[in-house]
């Protein structure tokens, strides 16, 4: 009987872009990496795409992609910041489903995601609608092709949800085997009880819908996923498959399909190496005769569903107490003992006034701009992926009322990143953990934030005060951070952004990279007029006008800024809307002589004056701009700092190297210096190209004789992109034979500590240089060519890719 196997992995990340910026700031969590997106990406949605496959002794025998083989989905937002900031990654993604077309008879592996992981059932039916309908346009828009199934945020679902996946053209989706209620033949008249993941996983169901529509289910296998997520399955790759094969029964008399489901993350964030446990599973299937990779859609084009199934609504994966979690206090969280989370219930009540409300401003406002307000929220997501003026024209064309003057195109705008929002509000990640200040949950408030600015900036109607009230009824469990309504005091309205926030931004960087036109920072635009920067006795004064644009909304406003840095960390600026020309040309000259005279408090008084207090200061900086400048700020400091600590350290370090090899107690600041010391001439040398390897060798050689403990992850992290600029210099220029000899070297240098030495990006290069550049050197004659084969062998031996065998003979051959 026909055996097939598929392998679901929903990989998934919480937005986490400033609302206001629409970008992802620095997570300080995720060093040595900028965010946490970012270090996710390397350790698991990169590695899945060029995973490796190891032979008898630990060396790479092949380097795989795996999403072209699994059935895969991509959360929409996670893709949009991987487009931008990882896009070699996002490349093949997008790839990998037109591979496992031409691998599954023309059936993509790639499903679509409800727009922000939104838990459906608990939403409304216009949000329902919306996130479905957003999540297969994205799709659309990346993958060029129309989704076949769709996954559902937590797998949540009730019959609501299916009827408007039906009603939009999907074929199918994945649930838990617990969330099936009873099953029967087809045209059949008795009904089987299945409950509690009684259901057998091996087929595909049908599910008739109230309306009349139908959909495809299926239910992966309960017991193996879960062995895959907890219980240390993907230590082996061979243990894996073994497992994975276990669902089969002879027993069976139809073609069975062995299908699991697990969040992507699985696969080498959550566990290390887990990509390659997959890989090594996924060859070893595929060499034998009796079972067949598959994904979704192929087995429903093969096998048509012989069994009808209902759904136990209003349930998910991952709360036994159906979709609880989202909404009470259900008892599944992450275990944080004498915690609760009653306030699950307050936070949805409050949000649910502000999706309400806003539903009732967008309603009353859009109609006097747009034809259809909730067509026209449905057809935003065309500009949400792609904001250029064109798309607005196009969607204005077809949804406004008539030609909206500037300010109405920005009303409509507003009213529609008010709706967005209100969607964002509610993904599940905000409810899932523990505490109601966890990052997660503090994140959907700030898209609440955002949704309440644009509310009273486009209606006057201030909601903050009653959703605060609601807010307050949500318990923190650390007592001295209250409720909701205190938590929202102090990390979200903070977090507030208008353009003049944006031109403060902009005046303090501007001070410190010279730009004095125009550019382009987060989701604005500015344009200088007027703008002087002037230095005198270590201080500077930057003053002029500026025109700020949202790529958002397209408000603009026209502004008069100054800033002033008086060194270190003193740093002021001052922003009001442009008003009478004369007044600014006036304190501009008074400002400017008075700086040029050296009077400073002058300087001070004026620009408090003209500004009614100089307001902004570092603290008003976004968190990517406030590091660049406190790390120029702290340039001289950290100067000066290193020259006093390597002064002591070369005054006394045979001291500590004596003390050292007498086995005697060196003191702290000792210990301290010779540490601060080290590390800085390590990541100095690690930082230059080309590295000089017989220097890192010597200060490798210090830090084991004196016994100082190494900054392991900031100085491999800094190893590992040394050898990757040195590896892409080998393949842009592959028959250097030095460049090989000197990565030769580096690498021999740096297998003499140990640092978490991260080889995947140099490892790639080197394997496609194996494909590409060895067999042309492997058939050239002369000393060149065989200097050149065996430095590139050995390279593959240092970094553990297998050179074929025929290939090391050849070379062998020629060197005798």
């Amino acid at each position: 009987m026909d055996r097939y196997i598929c392998i679901h992995a929903h990989f998934y990340q919480p937005p986490r872009e400033n609302p206001w910026l629409e970008a992802v700031e620095r997570q300080e969590s995720a060093y040595p990496y900028h965010d946490w997106n970012e270090r996710i990406t390397a350790e698991c949605y990169a590695p899945n795409a060029a995973s490796r496959i190891l032979d008898g002794v630990g060396q790479i025998q092949q380097i795989v992609n795996n999403y072209s083989r699994i059935s895969f989905n991509f959360g929409p937002t996670l893709l949009s910041w991987m487009k931008e900031k990882a896009p070699a990654t996002y490349a093949s993604i997008l790839e990998s489903d037109r591979e496992s077309q031409r691998r599954f008879s023309g059936h993509g592996s790639a499903m679509a995601q409800g727009y922000n992981h939104m838990i459906l059932p608990l939403a409304n039916d216009r949000d329902k609608y919306t996130q479905v309908l957003w999540g297969i346009r994205d799709f659309q828009s990346r993958y060029g092709r129309m989704p076949e199934g769709m996954w559902l945020a937590e797998t949540a679902v009730d019959n609501r949800t299916l009827e408007i996946l039906a009603q939009l053209g999907i074929k199918f989706t994945v649930l838990a085997p617990r969330q099936a209620a009873r099953v029967r033949k087809l045209g059949g008249r008795s009904w089987k009880d299945v409950s509690g993941g009684r259901i057998d996983p091996s087929r595909a169901y049908v599910a008739k819908l109230p309306s009349g529509n139908s959909i495809n289910l299926f239910f992966y296998d309960g017991p193996v996923s879960q062995a895959v997520a907890f219980e240390h399955l993907l230590d082996s790759g061979a243990q894996f498959a073994a497992r994975i094969k276990t669902g089969f029964s002879d027993r069976r008399t139809w073609p069975q399909l062995m299908h699991i489901a697990t969040d992507g993350e699985t696969y080498g964030h959550h566990h290390k190496y887990g990509d390659m446990a997959l890989a090594y599973a996924l060859d070893q299937i595929e060499s034998e005769a009796e079972n067949r990779l598959t994904n979704y859609g192929e087995f429903l084009e093969k096998f048509s569903p012989e069994m009808e199934v209902q759904i136990a609504e209003n349930t998910s994966w991952s709360c036994f107490h159906g979709i609880e979690r989202w909404c009470s206090d259900c008892g599944c969280n992450s275990g944080r003992p004498g915690w609760n989370q009653q306030w699950r219930a307050p936070l949805r009540e409050a949000l649910d006034f502000l999706r309400d409300r806003s539903a009732e401003l967008f309603e009353t406002h859009g109609a006097e701009l747009l034809r259809d307000v909730w067509s026209a929220r449905n057809d935003y997501i065309d500009v949400v992926l792609d904001r250029t003026p064109e798309a607005l024209w196009i969607f204005f064309e077809k949804h406004s009322r008539r030609e909206l003057r500037h300010e109405e195109t920005v009303s409509a705008l507003r009213l529609l990143e008010m709706q967005r929002h209100a969607m964002l509000m509610y993904t599940s990640c905000g409810w899932f953990f523990d505490e109601i200040s966890g990052i997660e949950t503090v994140q959907v408030m700030q898209y609440a934030g955002r949704a309440i600015q644009l509310a009273r900036e486009v209606s006057g109607e201030d909601l903050e005060p009653h959703f605060l009230e609601l807010l307050s009824r949500a318990q923190s469990n650390i007592p001295e951070l209250g409720n909701g309504a205190k938590i929202y005091d102090m990390w979200v309205r903070p977090a507030f952004v208008d353009l003049c926030k944006v031109g403060a931004h902009f005046a303090i960087s501007s001070m410190f990279d010279g730009r004095q036109h125009e550019f382009e920072s987060f989701c604005y635009e500015i344009r200088k007029r007027d703008y002087r920067l002037l230095e005198a006795g270590g201080a500077r004064l930057g003053i002029g006008r500026a025109r700020v644009t949202s790529g958002i909304t397209t408000e603009c406003q026209e502004l008069t800024l100054a800033a002033i840095h008086m060194g270190d960390q003193v740093l002021h600026a001052g922003v009001r809307t442009s008003g009478e020309t004369e007044e600014f040309v006036q304190m501009a000259a008074d400002t400017l002589a008075a700086f040029s005279g050296h009077d400073l408090p002058e300087v001070l008084r004026l620009l408090d004056q003209y500004f009614d207090g100089m307001k902004y200061s570092l603290r008003s900086l976004f968190k990517d701009e406030q590091k660049r400048i406190i790390d120029v700020i702290l340039t001289q400091t950290l100067q000066d700092a290193d020259a006093s600590f390597h002064s002591v350290y070369d005054k006394h370090g045979p001291l500590l190297r004596f003390l050292k090899e007498m086995n005697q107690p060196v003191p702290e600041v000792l210990k301290a210096t010779a540490a601060f010391v080290l590390n800085s001439d390590l990541r100095h040398t690690l930082e230059k190209d080309p590295v000089d390897a017989v220097r890192l060798a010597m200060l490798l050689e210090l830090v084991k004789n004196e016994g100082v403990e190494i900054e392991a992850e900031g100085i491999g992290y800094a190893a590992s992109l040394a050898l990757t600029r040195l590896m892409l210099s080998i393949q842009q220029s592959p028959e250097k034979v030095e460049l090989l000899e000197r990565a030769n070297v580096f690498v021999s240098v740096l297998k003499m500590a140990t640092l978490p030495l991260n080889y995947w990006q140099s490892q790639n290069i080197y394997y496609a240089m194996l494909q590409k550049e060895f067999p042309k050197m492997s058939s050239r004659a002369g000393i060149t060519a065989h200097r050149w084969l065996k430095s590139f062998t050995s390279l593959g031996e240092k970094l553990q890719v297998a050179v074929p065998a025929s290939a090391k003979t050849r070379e062998l051959l020629m060197a005798s």
